[in-house]
């Protein structure tokens, strides 16, 4: 669908250059500053500011309100190290707010409402943005006024194009990393390292040697050091949360990439709900299984997330199959008191050992979910500009290390954390967070990935092997050690052993809000997720008269159609990034 290419905000630059008449018959001028007003009229097309005048900048205080689908529960109101920076370089404070429930119904009544966010970061739901002329093309802006987006970005700007019908840039691409060689093994199947260690460090391959050394610890230890009961394993089905911990990991586990809620065939480039395959029918048998024998936490599909993670942080859970990211509070609650042995470690587990865990399947630049700046944004130049800091290195430095002095020092031309910092990251993390601010910004932010040097030779980030093993606990570094591994990532099957794929990560490909496709999507998820913990739930004897009913739900819901509608987004954005 062809979008509007006359934007709000082009209407109202353009109609402050009529009544900017010379400054000799003007009256006065109300706007904040001539020259950045001057430049966001050249960037949307209506006239030409002099040059000196669309390169000043402007650092007096201006205060942006922005959204995000993703939480952050440790923001600090720009109160911390980093933020204070950045709005010392920048003139730009942000009146943030984090998702909290259901993200998309919160863009949706964004969408609706008229008043927007002054930037968004709405993630696959920037189609209802779109639709609703919320957002701006930022293709200009990017060129007249961001300097570094363009030089980390270079040819991959191509891939931040909405459609081929309506190339536009709506979103800056910031999920997506550059240059990225991913080091961190933060899924997977996670286990005690008690658990490992009690079982004799065994091979942990396949969900049946997972079970294994959780059921062997549980019969010896039924009841922690306070005689509360031992949980084997717990999922977080809360909300969004079931995609992470219940849902995603049935494709991990038989061979699939992580493509959202779709199988894309490598060759065709086709697509299925991902369910309907027979393999991850299995997957869900053996998650009933787990609940029959009473390996499976009764509270999974009812506990809140704060609940769920409350019990991690207690030591009983012997085991989780969930992302680092999701349960890390709990974790570094474990560490603050000491309960090394009851904090976890990774492992690549599948289904049987015919299937390779595919974590590390590269997707080259994602594109994607990114960035955006609202049609009724006060001074989108400004805003340019301050997303263009945080893509400089030094904007990029400052998010990832912190300040200098502070929170790194430079030895012999190496960045290095002091050990009295590195200490606080692993004992005190989420105070430590809150107060320096590393790493608020990476959503908002285009930025190199992990692996990726600056000028000076120093990585952009800090996740690189020499430096995550000082993240390590001993606890940490004696069970890598049992497995002659260095780090998580040495355990996993490596990327060199995966063709890249052609359209990056089908997740993050934008549908929009009105498309078919999009509401048969939300009709497939109310019912997966109501079929799919009565499946694991229920007796085994009744799994696959459940299973089948599952299956016969979807195919009157139309999920061949929407599989053959999402097939074609898949397949145009293979077309759009290929140049055909």
């Amino acid at each position: 669908m062809t979008r509007k290419t006359v934007k709000p905000y082009v209407l109202l630059m353009v109609l402050a250059l009529l009544l900017s008449v010379p400054a000799g018959c003007s009256g006065g001028n109300n706007n904040k500053n001539t020259a950045t007003n001057a430049g966001a009229t050249k960037a949307a097309g209506g006239g030409n500011a002099p040059a000196e005048a669309a390169e000043a900048e402007d650092l007096s205080p201006l205060t942006l309100s922005f959204f995000a689908e993703d939480p952050n529960p440790n923001w600090n109101n720009m109160k911390d190290d980093v933020s204070r920076v950045l709005t010392e370089k920048t003139g730009i404070t942000l009146d943030a707010e984090f998702a909290v429930g259901d993200p998309q119904q919160k863009i949706a009544l964004i969408a609706a409402g008229g008043e927007y966010p002054d930037m968004i970061s709405a993630k696959a739901d920037i189609g209802k943005l779109v639709d609703a002329g919320a957002v701006i093309d930022l293709t200009e802006l990017i060129d007249q006024y961001a300097p570094n987006i363009k030089r980390v970005l270079g040819n991959n700007l191509a891939r931040a194009k909405y459609t081929n019908e309506d190339q536009a840039i709506y979103a800056i691409p910031t999920w997506a990393a550059v240059d990225e060689k991913k080091f961190v093994a933060g899924g997977g199947f996670e286990l005690q390292h008690r658990v490992v260690k009690e079982a004799g460090y065994p091979e942990i391959r396949t969900v049946t040697d997972y079970e294994n050394v959780i059921k062997a610890y549980l019969e010896k230890h039924p009841t922690d050091e306070n005689g509360n009961k031992n949980i084997g394993l717990s999922l977080n089905a809360d909300d969004w949360h079931m995609y992470i911990s219940v849902t995603n990991p049935a494709v991990a586990t038989t061979g699939g990439s992580d493509d959202g809620e779709y199988y894309i065939d490598q060759e065709t480039h086709e697509a299925i709900y991902h369910f309907r395959r027979p393999e991850e029918k299995e997957y869900f048998r053996w998650l009933n299984h787990m609940n029959d024998i009473g390996l499976l936490d009764k509270e999974s599909f009812v506990q809140k997330y704060d609940q769920y993670k409350a019990k991690v942080a207690t030591g009983r859970v012997l085991g989780l199959i969930d992302q680092d990211w999701d349960y890390n509070d709990a974790q570094q609650a474990l560490k603050t008191a000491g309960k090394y042995d009851q904090t976890y470690g990774h492992y690549p587990v599948t289904l049987t050992e015919e299937y390779k865990e595919t974590s590390f399947w590269p997707t080259g630049f994602m594109g994607g979910y990114g960035i955006s700046i609202s049609s009724t944004n006060p001074d989108p130049v400004r805003t340019i500009r301050f997303l263009d800091y945080l893509a400089s290195d030094e904007g990029q430095i400052l998010n990832n290390w912190g300040i200098e002095g502070k929170h790194y020092v430079v030895d012999n031309g190496k960045r290095v954390v002091p050990a009295e910092i590195q200490d606080r990251i692993n004992n005190d993390n989420t105070a430590f967070t809150k107060e320096s601010g590393l790493g608020f910004y990476w959503n908002m932010m285009v930025h190199y990935g992990d692996g990726a040097k600056d000028s000076t030779g120093n990585y952009y980030t800090k996740n690189f092997p020499e430096q995550l093993v000082l993240g390590y606990s001993d606890t940490e570094k004696e069970t890598l050690a049992a497995y002659n591994a260095t780090t998580w990532k040495d355990l996993f099957p490596k990327e060199e052993e995966f063709a890249e794929k052609a359209y990056g990560a089908a997740w993050n490909i934008a549908i929009p809000g009105e498309d078919e496709v999009f509401i048969l999507g939300n009709k497939m998820r109310d019912i997966t997720w109501k079929r799919i913990p009565q499946a694991i739930l229920a007796t085994p004897a009744d799994f696959d008269k459940i299973w089948d009913a599952y299956m016969a739900d979807l195919e009157k819901a139309g999920v061949e159609k929407m599989e053959k509608g999402y097939t074609k987004y898949v397949q145009d954005r293979v077309a759009l990034w290929s140049g055909k």
